[in-house]
């Protein structure tokens, strides 16, 4: 199991680092926090932190593009702190 999971972390990583650059060029980031129980937990930085965008870039950018790629993730949560 412990193999499988670090399998997925490293997808999921993979993924954030495809859309980061989207996200920089808006002055924001992404940084992988955690995957646990098919949730995958990052957290958004810069401007991306406290945009009233930030729901819509969550779910409708993030959370698309990595449960598009990994299945077995089955939702995208932002860790505030």
């Amino acid at each position: 199991m412990w193999v499988i999971k670090m399998n997925i972390e490293e997808r999921i990583i993979e993924v954030i680092d495809k859309i980061r650059p989207f996200l920089v060029s808006d002055g924001g980031n992404v940084e992988f926090v955690k995957y646990e129980d098919n949730i995958a937990y990052i957290k958004l930085m810069g401007h991306c932190s406290h945009c009233p965008m930030m729901d819509i870039t969550l779910k409708e950018g993030i959370e698309v593009a990595i449960t598009n790629e990994i299945p077995e993730v089955k939702e995208v949560r932002n860790v505030t702190e």
